[in-house]
């Protein structure tokens, strides 16, 4: 599978004598991510992080001890944590995931390195297919992105038959996480139903959903430009201005007034254009903690104050 490293080199994302993180999970994405890294990087420069979060008993510590074999078979450093006890609510995926990517941060800013993920192609056009059911705009068609800061996902062109491939090639054995089957997860249910219907109607369709991400990413970019000429640096907008934009435009400009405000996504600030500029002087609910504010023709965003404050007596 020559071709693979190939493929992952020429997106320098591993650029040769780097230092990179990678999480190592065990399964056969990471294992394969593990072994490209340390031949396009060199072995030195590649440290393994492996969570254990103890979830699934006696399997969990079995993926440990498996991640600890390999990386001494391929002369790779490995750095192990075990996360603290789960929380009995809310999303133990999401948890997971931040506590994993937490430790990862922690490791790269004392490293110097850059963090890789083994998210792949499949994973992406997941990705895309769940955000799509679970929450409108473009922003659930972008997938995800091949760098963001310190974190690369190399293997975002590469589908998890060609990763399972390279591993065999390679001689590389990776561990099974029951859970990616239990439908007790959304992203289990895509990835066992949603993919396979998709296959059914077009043998491509994963790659089709993904390379349709790429497209609509790189299009962002422009729009997102137009947006920053549209505020020029400003954190208002005059009501008149937006009025007369087209009306997707004016939509993306006031999710960034919101988004800046709130300091993460508000999706359902686009949504109220219309209330907006009919609006003229007064403020307006927009979701996500943040009102939008009318007044002397310019349009701001800001945080909602608490209940009790000023604005509520």
């Amino acid at each position: 599978m020559s071709d693979l490293v190939d493929r992952v080199r020429a997106t320098g994302l591993l650029p040769p004598g780097a230092a990179v993180v990678v999480l190592l999970s065990g399964g056969r994405d990471s294992v394969c991510l593990l072994d490209v890294a340390a031949r396009i990087t060199g072995p030195d420069g590649v440290v393994a992080l492996h969570v254990n979060h103890g979830l699934r008993g006696e399997e969990s510590d079995g993926d440990e001890a498996h991640c600890r074999a390999l990386t001494a078979a391929l002369g790779v450093e490995i750095v192990v944590e075990r996360s603290g006890p789960a929380p009995r609510s809310g999303n133990l995926q999401a948890w997971a995931r931040d506590h994993r990517l937490g430790a990862a941060a922690g490791l790269a800013t004392a490293r110097g390195a850059r963090v890789a993920t083994g998210h792949t192609m499949s994973d992406q056009a997941e990705t895309v297919l769940y955000r799509l059911a679970a929450s409108p705009g473009r922003r659930a068609l972008l997938g995800m992105s091949p760098h963001d800061g310190v974190l690369v996902r190399p293997l975002l062109d590469v589908s998890r038959e060609e990763t399972a491939a390279h591993c065999r090639e390679r001689g590389l054995a990776w561990r099974e996480d029951s859970s990616n089957t239990s439908p007790e997860y959304a992203r289990a249910r895509t990835r066992d139903g949603l993919v396979p219907a998709l296959r059914a109607l077009h043998p491509a369709a994963e790659r089709n959903v993904a390379r349709t991400a790429q497209i609509l990413r790189e299009e962002a970019e422009v729009l997102d430009g137009l947006v920053a000429t549209v505020l020029d640096g400003r954190d208002h907008v005059g009501t008149e201005h937006l009025a007369i934009l087209p009306p997707a435009l004016a939509r993306l400009v006031v999710r960034r007034l919101a988004e800046d405000a709130a300091g993460r996504l508000c999706p359902r600030a686009p949504g109220r254009l219309t209330e907006l500029l009919a609006l003229h002087d007064g403020a307006l609910d927009v979701g996500e903690g943040v009102r939008a504010v009318v007044s002397g023709g310019e349009l701001r965003m800001e945080r909602t104050p608490p209940l009790g404050g000023r604005d509520s007596e």
